[in-house]
């Protein structure tokens, strides 16, 4: 049985729910598994557990990320806009740190301009803008399901939740900015970045919280942050659906596992014989004529 919370409401205690409106930090502050915990986990289980415990710091193109979600979404944290043309003045850098004490979201009044007109370039593309049309879906869907292999807790902040239609599979979508929103920059960003594997996951957690009984499409909508902001809806080849479930269910293993043995390794504890990249190989092969 699912549960949904309240709009802003906390977390029931277990079940598959669905929380919109789920304050951010709360969202943040929960210790399931999220999707980008499982990629940092698989790179390095001792980096994923340092930040979990202490944190991140926000940095300007996180900030000017989340000022384009909030433009595009109409949901996001408070934004704070600073009238300076930079951040080199003690008055601009004190209302910057008070604006980010506050949980809030500095920006320079040329950075917030630039992410209306990023907004704006959106809701003209034929597919994107009528995919994110107001009354079309709910923002900042939060999930919690238990993973049945494993026991591991889960959680998801989906960016936008299309309204659901009998017959019809979900639509998922999630919004990126990117320098470079061409088919091929696309797909050095899914594989740099594991998209593919925030697809299966959230994926996972529509069906787990039953919100997808006639199963769900992940789409990813690519927006470049330069003029003219073109936009590029993408989404995943099946194939690579099916090896990031198979790197996500790893990652749930590496957590369960790490949490009950309290051990969190780093990349090796033993000495390690590395080889420099075959491309310096080759560079070097020459000195042997």
């Amino acid at each position: 049985m699912t549960t949904t919370a309240p709009a802003g409401t906390s977390v029931p205690a277990a079940g598959p729910r669905v929380v919109p409106g789920m304050p951010e930090a709360e969202y943040h502050a929960h210790p399931a598994l999220s999707s980008t915990g499982a990629r940092k986990l698989l790179a390095c289980p001792a980096k994923f557990a340092y930040e979990r415990e202490h944190g991140s710091t926000p940095t300007t193109a996180m900030e000017r990320g989340t000022a384009a979600h909030l433009a595009v979404l109409g949901v996001g944290p408070d934004l704070v806009i600073v009238d300076a043309p930079d951040w080199k003045t003690k008055t601009a850098r004190e209302k910057r740190d008070a604006a980010r004490a506050d949980g809030a979201v500095p920006l320079l009044a040329h950075e917030y301009e630039h992410s209306q007109a990023m907004a704006e370039a959106l809701r003209q593309h034929p597919v994107a803008g009528p995919l994110f049309a107001p009354g079309t879906g709910t923002a900042e869907v939060s999930l919690f399901w238990t993973d049945p292999d494993t026991g591991v807790e889960c959680r998801a902040r989906i960016d936008w939740l299309r309204h659901p239609v009998p017959g019809r599979r979900l639509i998922i979508s999630d919004y990126k900015t990117t320098t470079d929103a061409s088919p091929e920059g696309i797909a050095r960003s899914i594989a740099a970045y594991g998209y593919h594997q925030q697809g299966d996951w959230y994926m996972a957690g529509a069906e787990a919280c039953g919100l997808a009984p006639d199963g769900a499409a992940f789409l990813l909508i690519f927006q470049e942050k330069q003029a003219p902001y073109l936009v590029t809806v993408a989404q995943l080849a099946p194939s690579d659906l099916m090896l990031a479930a198979a790197r996500n269910a790893r990652a749930r293993e590496l957590f369960r596992d790490c949490t009950a043995s309290g051990v969190w390794p780093g990349y090796a504890d033993e000495p390690l014989i590395i080889q420099q990249p075959k491309w310096a190989a080759l560079r070097d092969e020459e000195y042997l004529l």
